[in-house]
């Protein structure tokens, strides 16, 4: 239920209006603090932030989650997989946001990813909104220096 004048500028309106959460939302709030992004071929916003690519996706039925994930730039190989389970393990132990976890692609490449989740069902200001990303942001880089500390990391 989008306030008049939200679908042609998304910050229009009272600054503590509840907004739908739209994928021209989040890129408004992103460039309105000179965060750069850009759309994958999916369509999915994505930006590079100290060499990590961070993705702005919206999951659920109505995409009202908003998941800010991180692929961190160090790059592992198969070997350092148990390192890396137990690196995550004590990551998420000890911190709330992002959560930690491995990927390994079909060549064999281990990375770390990041993700912040939120449910903003009932709607966002665009100052909230702001925080949240900002957050997702800044805790995921906060992961890839922790990453690159590790043994064995080698940047992307």
């Amino acid at each position: 239920m989008a306030s008049p004048g939200f679908e042609d500028d998304p910050l229009a309106g009272h600054p503590d209006a509840l907004r739908p959460l739209t994928g021209e939302l989040v890129a408004a709030v992103l460039a309105a603090r000179g965060r750069p992004v850009g759309r994958a071929v999916n369509g999915d916003l994505v930006g590079r932030f100290d060499d990590n690519l961070i993705w702005f996706l919206r999951l659920g039925g109505d995409g009202e989650l908003l998941q800010v994930r991180t692929l961190v730039a160090p790059v592992f190989s198969i070997e350092h997989v148990p390192a890396l389970y137990a690196f995550c393990n004590s990551w998420n132990h000890d911190r709330l946001w992002p959560k930690a976890f491995v990927h390994v692609d079909d060549d064999g490449r281990a990375r770390v990813c990041g993700e912040v989740i939120t449910d903003l069902e009932r709607g966002v200001t665009a100052h909230q909104l702001d925080q949240l990303l900002d957050c997702g942001i800044s805790a995921g880089c906060q992961l890839a220096v922790a990453v690159g500390r590790l043994p064995g990391a080698v940047p992307a």
